[in-house]
């Protein structure tokens, strides 16, 4: 599960760019993920120059 980390996304749209199924939005600087097209890559994380993206194991 992609956590986003509000308080710490510059919204700077890196991790929009590379998300390969288009799960990640950026509207209004506030930051989307669709969890119903989200494979959890990880990419998007890998990628965020803030740490503001956390892959965590959904329980």
């Amino acid at each position: 599960m992609l956590v986003i980390k509000r308080e710490v996304c510059g919204y700077c749209g890196a991790c929009v760019s590379v998300c390969p199924e288009g799960a990640l939005e950026l509207v209004d600087a506030y930051l989307t993920v669709d969890p119903e097209n989200c494979i959890e890559c990880g990419i998007c994380s890998k990628i965020c120059p803030l740490g503001a993206l956390e892959m965590k194991n959904a329980e």
